[in-house]
């Protein structure tokens, strides 16, 4: 698969997405927004592709923000438009059935923030730099941040953040529980390839699962959360994959997962 913005590499069951726009910083355009929101639907519907990475491309941005000069030129219903579709975007990769894990090799600032926390985790290099800054700009995250950012850290540190326009180093947002890992910029995409290929080599139903128990769990109550939970589990034991996985471990060997 491939597009003029964003190109994507798919190896043994790992899927690489990169925004490629790198003489603006991978910059949200209306374009690059239409290409990834294309691309990741395709993903989550090939049976090959297990994990899903999302990275950008050149050595100082995942991705900077919104395209400013775009923005500039929006009035309130062409505002609608360009936030709706950049919520629908990060709706759809929170919700991905795959696991999605975002590669953070540089500024992630607004919407790209948003679209970092809209993967299942995020790793970042050391040069790597967070925010939500939009208020410095006199508008707020349009791309579901406020929301997305709230649930990921809490609400007064999501307060925090917006209301001050800070944007946070790679280790201050390790401190802060924003990322899960931080590392040398060179090895970036290689640790989290790495962390994306042992993923894959488990149970892609378990997984899909999983993610659907605490996704949607986190807007229920604890008491219905855990029958969501009761209900995903069972319904895995009418799967080959369940049978042959406790069968590997009886069997001492590495199990062979089909995804059915």
């Amino acid at each position: 698969m491939a597009s003029n913005l964003v190109r994507t590499e798919i190896k043994e069951s790992v899927a690489v997405v990169t925004i490629d726009r790198p003489e603006s910083l991978n910059a949200l355009n209306s374009q690059v927004i239409q290409e990834l929101d294309r691309a990741v639907r395709q993903l989550d519907s090939d049976k090959n592709v297990k994990v899903v990475v999302l990275t950008g491309s050149g050595e100082k941005a995942f991705i900077a923000g919104g395209d400013i000069k775009e923005m500039l030129s929006l009035d309130v219903s062409a505002a609608h438009t360009f936030s709706r579709a950049g919520q629908s975007l990060v709706l759809f990769i929170q919700e991905m059935k795959k696991a999605v894990i975002a590669a953070v090799n540089g500024y992630a600032l607004g919407g790209g923030l948003e679209l970092a926390l809209a993967c299942d985790f995020i790793y970042a290099a050391e040069r790597a730099r967070l925010g939500l800054p939009e208020v410095t700009l006199g508008v707020l995250p349009g791309f579901g941040g406020t929301q997305t950012l709230a649930r990921a850290i809490g609400p007064a540190r999501a307060k925090e953040l917006i209301f001050s326009g800070r944007v946070l180093s790679a280790r201050e947002a390790l401190a802060w529980g924003l990322v899960n890992g931080v590392y040398p910029d060179q090895e970036l995409l290689d640790q989290v390839v790495e962390i994306a290929h042992k993923i894959a080599r488990n149970g892609s139903l378990a997984i899909t699962s999983a993610k659907q128990a605490i996704v949607q769990g986190l807007d229920l109550s604890r008491a219905d959360g855990v029958r969501l939970e009761n209900d995903l589990f069972a319904d895995l034991f009418d799967t080959a994959d369940q049978k042959e996985g406790l069968r590997a471990f009886i069997e001492k060997r590495k199990p062979e997962f089909k995804g059915v």
